[in-house]
């Protein structure tokens, strides 16, 4: 059992695990306490952000299928 508890990759990945659960709550909280017009810029700014790293994200998924299908072709 001490094998596990002084395991270093174990405990980097529950401070990650953590981190990825609090840093969340932190920005949401950060926008929260931020001044009326600029509470709600950050918002949109934020959706319009998460908008162009998805339509990214399908278009690299999208240029690798046709280069699966033009590797499967010759």
């Amino acid at each position: 059992m001490s094998e596990v508890i002084f395991n270093k990759w174990l405990w980097i990945i529950i401070i990650l695990l953590i981190t990825i659960g609090v840093i969340p709550f932190i920005i949401i909280w950060v926008i929260l306490l931020l001044p009326s017009p600029y509470n709600m810029i950050a918002t949109f700014l934020i959706i319009a952000v998460w908008g162009v790293v998805a339509g990214y994200k399908e278009w690299v998924l999208f240029k690798r299928e046709e280069e699966l299908k033009k590797k499967k072709e010759a």
